[in-house]
């Protein structure tokens, strides 16, 4: 099985994008995996694809999110979208030096939920023709290459990678589309109780099951451990707080479940690559 990669170049910046359902590079080889991260719209879609095994239907609002790694069969499908946007690029476009893996970026995390699931997010149909919008932006200054191209290239793709961040933040419900019911009623805990001093076992007992039968479940679905889950729950608040007001940063660390606050601190710094004050001030 093909596995592609980006090719390079000093003098082009390593993003690429597509409109659908025109030509997609590599996409009529049959089952093939990739290096980079993808992002598939379909504005207008009424198909199947397969991704790892699992065939997935594809409707109007559709948007895929798939991981280096996953096997994707483009000719099993009747067709891709009648219209939609398809944008990749490598996970270094993103990560800056304050990440050890692209795994743990913010803006990155909803491609890091487990090589064995694609996820599909639903756009409202309120806001597809803005997301239509940020696609046309970003490939605009792909063809057009003005001046300063680099940096609009680079806050588009921002703003595409914001706007995901946004629509998984509701992580159970997205589970629940995909008929994972388990999952979703542990996000649900996750999302009640993130903010209190919840435990491994806390979550367990909720869901009725043993702490290490819950923590293989989840690590084998999403790619994580339900204390990595709760964790970036509440640095995600803790993000959103710095961000929008001016709470202390105690007061932050008590808001998002952390009672020491030398303690968010240091978890923090080593999630982030730098200290509260700083995300804030920068």
């Amino acid at each position: 099985m093909p596995v592609y990669g980006f090719g390079r170049s000093p003098e082009v910046l390593p993003i690429g994008s597509a409109r659908l359902p025109g030509a997609v590079p590599q996409a009529s080889t049959g089952a093939h995996a990739h290096d980079f991260l993808l992002l598939y719209y379909a504005h207008r879609a009424a198909a199947t694809v397969v991704v790892d095994g699992r065939r997935w239907s594809i409707s109007d609002g559709d948007l895929f999110v798939f991981a280096p790694g996953q096997v994707v069969d483009v000719t099993a499908t009747d067709q891709v979208a009648e219209d939609g946007w398809v944008v990749w690029f490598p996970a270094d476009m993103v990560r800056s030096g304050a990440y050890a893996s692209w795994r743990s970026h913010p803006l990155l995390f909803p491609f890091a939920r487990g090589a064995d699931r694609a996820q599909r997010l639903r756009i409202p149909p309120g806001d597809r023709a803005a997301w239509m919008a940020r696609f046309a932006d970003l490939d605009l200054e792909l063809r057009t290459r003005r001046d300063g191209h680099r940096e609009a290239l680079t806050a588009h793709l921002t703003l595409l990678l914001v706007g995901l961040a946004r629509l998984s933040a509701d992580v159970a419900d997205q589970l629940r589309s995909s008929d994972e019911p388990l999952l979703a009623a542990v996000f649900d805990v996750i999302e009640q109780r993130y903010h209190e001093g919840i435990s491994l076992a806390a979550v367990a007992a909720e869901v009725a099951l043993t702490a290490n039968h819950l923590t293989t479940v989840v690590r084998r679905r999403t790619g994580r451990t339900v204390h990595q889950w709760i964790t970036q729950r509440r640095h995600q608040e803790a993000r959103a707080l710095l961000s929008e007001t001016d709470l202390t940063v105690a007061a932050v660390s008590r808001r998002v479940g952390y009672p020491d606050v030398s303690y968010f601190i240091k978890r923090f710094r080593a999630e982030h690559g730098m200290t509260p004050a700083r995300w804030r001030s920068g």
